[in-house]
């Protein structure tokens, strides 16, 4: 039997996004999915939404909807509810129907730990910026894209949870900690198979973007990380090229919307 993939969400007062989400994992064609959802108490219709899909759905939903402490808060909760070998975040849509099934198949073909690929971040017409990162190292300013990080469940149980008292870049932290020492070994799949909703918390606007980054260099000093400040200009030169050559991306999100 295929490993069972749990893919974990987290909502509050997004129905929109939520329901595109959950259309989007219904159609993957990976035959053992669980879909794990923590919200924070919405309001908006977001629950009727996940409910809906609860009746219909091919695949086990597990929701539970109370109070947290935000983002990442939320996030530890489903780790700690998922039942899956493989673990992924999924709030954002999958623009691929076999994106799971060749996120696993490039992890377990490499023996690695996990698998990632590339991703665009996109309105409803157009795409904003196109993450193409293959393969690298923290040092050189590299980072595969979080949204599409399939991760052995072990992953977690050796390095911990995400570090709460990071309020945008607790994700960015997490992928400093797990790779800094190189046993954590990533698959790369070179293909753009998922779309993150344009405007999260650090690319919302330029105030977001400057609190995520001394975040981020906060992760890399508390990580052991030398020369930190540099290595954030690195990062930040890349994130400047995903601005670059949209053409052909935007048609591919022309044939995929």
């Amino acid at each position: 039997m295929a490993k069972k993939v749990s893919i974990m969400m987290m909502t509050f007062n997004s129905k929109i996004d939520v329901e595109n989400t959950l259309a989007s994992i219904e159609k993957q064609d990976y035959p053992n999915i669980e879909i794990v959802i923590a919200d924070g108490g919405s309001k908006d219709g977001t629950l009727d939404v996940i409910e809906q899909h609860q009746k219909t759905s091919k695949y086990a939903i597990v929701c539970v909807s109370e109070k947290d402490h935000g983002l990442y808060d939320a996030l530890n909760k489903d780790v700690k509810r998922a039942t899956g070998d493989y673990l992924l975040v999924g709030n954002d849509q999958y623009i691929d129907n076999s994106a799971i099934t060749k996120l696993v198949d490039a992890l377990e073909k490499n023996d690695a730990d996990g698998a990632h690929c590339d991703l665009i971040y996109a309105s409803d017409t157009e795409v904003k910026r196109y993450w193409h990162m293959g393969n690298g190292r923290i040092q050189n300013g590299w980072l595969p894209g979080h949204p599409t990080l399939l991760l052995k469940k072990e992953v977690y149980e050796k390095y911990g949870l995400y570090k709460t008292d990071y309020r945008i870049a607790a994700d960015y932290e997490f992928m400093c900690r797990i790779l800094k020492d190189g046993s954590v070994k990533l698959a790369y799949v070179p293909e753009i198979l998922i779309r993150m909703y344009y405007g999260g918390t650090s690319t919302g606007s330029s105030a977001s973007y400057w609190a995520s980054i001394k975040e981020g260099v906060r992760a890399l000093q508390s990580n052991g990380y030398h020369n930190a400040w540099g290595i954030t200009f690195l990062r930040t030169c890349r994130v400047f090229k995903q601005f670059r050559s949209l053409d052909q991306v935007n048609k591919l999100w022309e044939s995929k919307r």
